[in-house]
C-alpha cells in the first residue's frame, strides 16, 4: 500500500470501515479540500495496529489528522487551541493546552462554512509561523 499514490490510500481508509464513518470522513476531506485548494494530503502513522495510517492534511505545517473510531469520525486540529472556534465545532480533547478535535457521531451533521474557516485559519497560523 505504501507505494500507492497518496490519494487512493486515503480512498482506502475511507472506504475500510464500510458504513457511515467513511461516508463522512469523505465529507470531511471535500470539506477541506474546498476550504484549502493548496492542502497536501498526506498518510501517516502506520503500526501494526493500524497498517493503513491515518490521512493528514498540512499547508506550511499540519492543519488537521483523521481519525476513525468506533462510534465517530475525530478531526484532531494539533494547534487548535489556537483557533478562534465562533460555532463551537471542537468538542473532543477540550483539556489540551494544544490540541483541540472535532467528533462526529452517526447521524450528527457538520457545519460546512464553520469547518472550512477552521481549515483556513488553521493554514493562516502556519504560514505566518513559516515566515
Amino acid at each position: 500500500m505504501a507505494d500507492r499514490p497518496v490519494s487512493q490510500q486515503i480512498d482506502d481508509i475511507i472506504s475500510k470501515p464500510g458504513d457511515w464513518r467513511g461516508e463522512m470522513l469523505a465529507h470531511l476531506r471535500t470539506l477541506i479540500k474546498e476550504a484549502d485548494p493548496a492542502v497536501v494530503e498526506d498518510v501517516k502513522w502506520k503500526k501494526p495496529s493500524k497498517p493503513e495510517g491515518v490521512p493528514v492534511w498540512s499547508h506550511d505545517g499540519m492543519i488537521c489528522v483523521a481519525d476513525t473510531l468506533k462510534r465517530a469520525v475525530r478531526l484532531t486540529f494539533p494547534k487548535g487551541a489556537q483557533l478562534q472556534d465562533p460555532q463551537q465545532l471542537f468538542n473532543a480533547r477540550l483539556d489540551s493546552k494544544s490540541v483541540r478535535a472535532i467528533d462526529v457521531h452517526e447521524g450528527d451533521t457538520i457545519d460546512a462554512a464553520a469547518l472550512r474557516a477552521l481549515v483556513l485559519e488553521a493554514a493562516g497560523l502556519n504560514q505566518s509561523k513559516a515566515r
